[in-house]
């Protein structure tokens, strides 16, 4: 691998990690790996820009029980170039969720996700 191609892998598992991170502290600091050219695509809606996407994810906080969050488990994550994978689950309320992220510029680009439930 060139140092240029290491140098934008490590990038985005900085992003990612960050990413992993900022759900304990909030929305604000979630938000701070988007700009307004972001993008988050789910199997309902594509979220545009900072404002649409901080909607998504305040749902999706609003809507977590504390219990969700002590089952939160990371089941695969990988990094490739200036893409991320992460499978996780938060059994009984998620039984497997993929997010892709695609980063540019220390921002996640254009993320994926989707969830399944028993």
């Amino acid at each position: 691998m060139s140092n240029s191609a290491e140098l934008t892998e490590a990038a985005t598992k900085q992003v990612l990690d960050h990413h992993l991170g900022a759900f304990a502290h909030g929305i604000e600091e979630i938000l701070k790996d988007y700009d307004d050219s972001s993008a988050l695509v789910t199997p309902d809606k594509t979220f545009r820009g900072r404002e649409q996407i901080s909607g998504f994810f305040k749902a999706f906080l609003d809507g977590a029980a504390p219990a969700f969050w002590q089952a939160f488990k990371i089941t695969s994550m990988s990094t490739v170039r200036d893409v991320a994978y992460l499978a996780w689950e938060a059994k009984p309320w998620v039984t497997l969720a993929t997010d892709t992220l695609v980063v540019k510029d220390g921002k996640i680009a254009v993320q994926t996700f989707t969830s399944f439930s028993a």
